[in-house]
C-alpha cells in the first residue's frame, strides 16, 4: 500500500473521481514536511451522562495538518463526490479529529464507544446537532456545502472536539504524526500550496509546478 493510499484511508476521505486523468507528463508531485505543534496536556473527561459507564480514556489524537493546492483549476475536470467520509467516536475521542473533504461531501459520526454521544457544531460554516445516539443508533449524516473548518463537539464529554475541514481543492491530504506528506496527481501551473495546522495556524507558500517534477515544499513552525 503507498504512503498517499494509506493516509487517505487514516483520514476516512471520501472517494473522489478528477475525471480523464491528466496526461502522465502533465502530472507533478509535491512533498515535504509541516512542522508539527507539540501535544497538548491530556485534560481528562469530564463525562455528563451516563457516568457509571466504564470506558477506557486513550490520549488524544497526535497533531497532524492538511496540505492543500488553492488556484486556478479551470483546465482541470470537475470531481464528482461519490462516496462519504466519516469520523468516528471512538474511546471518548473523535478518532481522527481531523479530516479533510471536498464541497459537498456527505460525513457520518458513528459512535464506536458503549455510551451515549453527541454531535453537535456552532461553526458559521456548518451549524447541525445530531442529538445523543448509542452505538446500536445511526445518527444523521451531514452534507459539508461550504468551505470552511467545522469545529465538533459532543455535548457530553467536554474533551471531545474535531475538525472536519471543508475544501474547494480536490488537491489535498492529511500529514503523517511526524508532519511529512506527499500530494501527487498535481496540475503544472502557479498556485499556492497550504498546510492548515489550525484555524489560527494556516501556512502557505507559491509554488510552481512543471511537468513531470518533484518539488519539496517544507512548512517550518511559527
Amino acid at each position: 500500500m503507498t504512503f498517499v493510499k494509506s493516509l487517505s484511508l487514516l483520514l476516512a476521505i471520501p472517494v473522489v473521481y478528477f475525471g480523464p486523468a491528466l496526461p502522465v507528463h502533465a502530472q507533478a508531485i509535491a512533498e515535504g514536511v509541516v512542522q508539527l505543534p507539540k501535544p497538548g496536556p491530556d485534560l481528562g473527561i469530564n463525562q455528563g451522562y451516563q457516568p457509571h459507564v466504564d470506558l477506557p480514556i486513550v490520549p488524544a489524537n497526535p497533531p497532524a495538518a492538511v496540505v492543500y493546492l488553492e488556484g486556478d483549476f479551470s483546465r482541470v475536470p470537475r470531481p464528482v463526490v461519490h462516496a462519504t467520509g466519516q469520523m468516528p467516536q471512538k474511546n471518548i475521542t473523535f478518532a481522527p479529529d481531523l479530516i479533510a473533504v471536498l464541497v459537498g461531501t456527505t460525513v457520518e459520526f458513528p459512535n464506536l464507544d458503549d455510551t451515549y454521544h453527541n454531535v453537535f457544531s456552532y461553526s458559521k460554516t456548518k451549524r447541525f446537532d445530531l442529538g445523543r445516539y448509542r452505538r446500536d443508533e445511526k445518527p444523521g449524516a451531514v452534507l459539508f456545502d461550504k468551505p470552511g473548518a467545522v469545529t465538533v463537539h459532543c455535548d457530553i464529554h467536554d474533551r471531545m472536539r474535531g475538525t472536519v475541514l471543508v475544501l474547494e481543492t480536490p488537491f489535498f491530504v492529511k500529514t503523517d504524526t511526524k508532519g511529512n506528506y506527499r500530494l501527487e496527481h498535481l496540475p503544472p501551473g502557479n498556485y499556492l500550496l497550504k498546510a492548515w495546522v489550525t484555524e489560527r495556524d494556516v501556512r502557505e507558500r507559491p509554488v510552481e509546478l512543471k511537468n513531470g517534477s518533484t518539488l519539496r515544499v517544507d512548512f517550518p513552525g511559527k
